[in-house]
């Protein structure tokens, strides 16, 4: 029996086609439509249907580059299943450059949202029954703030085995265990039978060239873990992450000029100096120490601080194996490119 057509919004897509759908969201003030706009491949043969998420913060700006990437891979010429995915979830903040909506609220904390409610819960309602119930699974693509920078990671829910496995096939360096928060994508989608991977890297605002590398290569290999793509081009990942369950941010205990002497991806031991924060005539200098061995798995890159402000972002776990990670991780995406350079540009 010929696989029937994949529909969404009026759209049918046929077996072996794509095509992008744009579900309306909002007519700004000016009267220029926004929509939510969706890539759909649906494969010839039956498979998994998985949604591929960006810029749900406006400023998270390198998950839109990963999906550029994602859609350029030869693999998906062959896709078992549908796959839909969606580069900017927040066009209000992404043409703003900025992580918010217009009215400053975190769509992150608008789910499920309603069809009359504030424009995030709108767009959250669009978003959530429109993409994210049609998906058997899901992977959200975020970066850190603006002028932060978080090491490769997948945060995943507590106690959730499914997605502890699909982490561990995507092969960032660290899988933290973080609490679903009322109000987030990730927590609806799990309470509706969607399990969502969250993939966080990089800075926002910028793009980190092996930031992007690990996050198409970590899709590609969730995808083939579930059968939706051939194993040709697609490497395993060299090594296991490390998984972590608890993490603390270390804050600056003075305010001034911060010299960072540590970076994310390295471990530390309890006692070791990470940063100096100096007045700026020089005659005042605290430093900020390591209270525990971990990984920094994120830190701030502004030179200036106020007393409080989040620093380093420290997650417990072996030094030897974590140390082992990263390198292995870096190696891999040294010597076995995705794409060659002009695919890129």
């Amino acid at each position: 029996m010929p696989r029937q057509p994949f529909e969404i919004a009026g759209k049918h897509i046929g077996p072996g086609s794509f095509e992008t759908v744009h579900l309306p969201v909002s007519i700004l003030p000016d009267h220029t439509p926004v929509t939510l706009s969706v890539q759909v491949h649906h494969g010839k043969r039956a498979g998994p249907v998985m949604f591929i998420s960006a810029a749900v913060h406006g400023d998270e700006v390198i998950g839109v580059e990963i999906v550029r990437r994602l859609l350029r891979a030869p693999q998906l010429k062959s896709l078992r299943g549908t796959l839909l995915v969606v580069p900017v979830v927040n066009s209000f903040g992404f043409l703003n450059r900025s992580r918010y909506l217009p009215d400053r609220r975190d769509l992150n904390r608008c789910f499920p949202g309603h069809p009359s409610g504030s424009l995030g819960s709108r767009l959250a309602h669009i978003f959530l029954n429109e993409v994210v119930s049609r998906c058997d699974v899901g992977i959200d693509l975020h970066s850190a703030a603006i002028h932060r920078t978080n090491l490769p990671q997948i945060r995943v829910s507590p106690g959730d085995a499914g997605t502890r496995d699909m982490a561990t096939v995507f092969g960032a360096p660290v899988v933290l265990t973080s609490p679903l928060r009322d109000g987030s994508l990730r927590a609806e989608a799990a309470e509706r039978g969607t399990p969502v991977l969250l993939y966080e890297a990089g800075e926002g605002l910028r793009f980190d060239e092996m930031a992007v590398r690990a996050g198409v290569a970590g899709i590609l290999r969730v995808m083939r873990s579930m059968s939706m793509l051939a194993a040709k081009g697609i490497a395993k990942a060299k090594a296991k992450p490390y998984v972590c369950t608890s993490s603390t941010w270390l804050r600056a205990p003075a305010g001034g000029l911060l010299r960072t002497f540590r970076a994310e991806g390295e471990t530390v031991v309890a006692g070791d100096v990470l940063a100096t924060i100096s007045d700026p005539f020089g005659g005042l200098e605290t430093d900020l120490v390591a209270p525990s061995p971990g990984i920094l798995i994120g830190r701030a890159i502004l030179p200036l601080v106020n007393e409080g402000d989040a620093v380093f972002h420290l997650a417990a776990l072996s030094p030897s194996v974590a140390e082992d990670t990263v390198e292995d991780l870096a190696s891999q995406l040294e010597t076995d490119p995705l794409f060659d350079e002009d695919e890129i540009i």
